[in-house]
């Protein structure tokens, strides 16, 4: 969707900016996985985007595996869609806190229980982790050239 500018990156980031990166992807995306809109109309109407510019990111999507059609012409995200929801709830979490001088627009809640639901970065063995806490291991997609994490050893 970018014109392939991350040719030659084999991050992982730059692959999913391929996908998702361009300014109107994770708005339409929004309202998909938040909102519920399927409705080609429905996401203009809320977005106010330019038809031509919607038509074409829906149908990227579509090739790219993260929304389907229906039947009726509805746009319905798949699991690989709707596996972008931590994503955004990510985003949001990160406005919230650095972009919302007025305080959050709205609230995640968990439907069962009422209580606030937010991403986190986790350990399997010690729970939540800072990001100070991470480092990057070499795994199997890394090109033989890549340069190891130089971030300080821990002790």
């Amino acid at each position: 969707m970018l014109g392939k500018i991350y040719d030659g990156q084999f991050c992982s980031i730059a692959r999913s900016l391929d996908i998702v990166g361009e300014r109107w992807s994770l708005l339409i995306m929004r309202e998909a996985a938040m909102s519920g809109i399927t409705r080609y109309s429905d996401f203009q109407h809320n977005l106010g985007i330019a038809t031509n510019v919607l038509k074409t990111r829906l149908d990227h999507f579509v090739d790219t595996g993260l929304m389907t059609r229906d039947e009726r012409g509805d746009y319905v995200l798949t699991p690989k869609g709707r596996d972008l929801y931590p994503v955004l709830l990510a985003f949001v979490e990160w406005g919230d806190r650095w972009n919302a001088p007025d305080g959050p627009p709205g609230y995640f809640r968990h439907v069962g229980c009422g209580e606030a639901v937010h991403t986190a970065m986790r350990c399997e063995v010690h729970g939540d982790v800072d990001a100070a806490e991470i480092t990057i291991e070499r795994g199997p997609g890394a090109p033989d050239a890549w340069v190891e994490s130089r971030r300080p050893a821990r002790s």
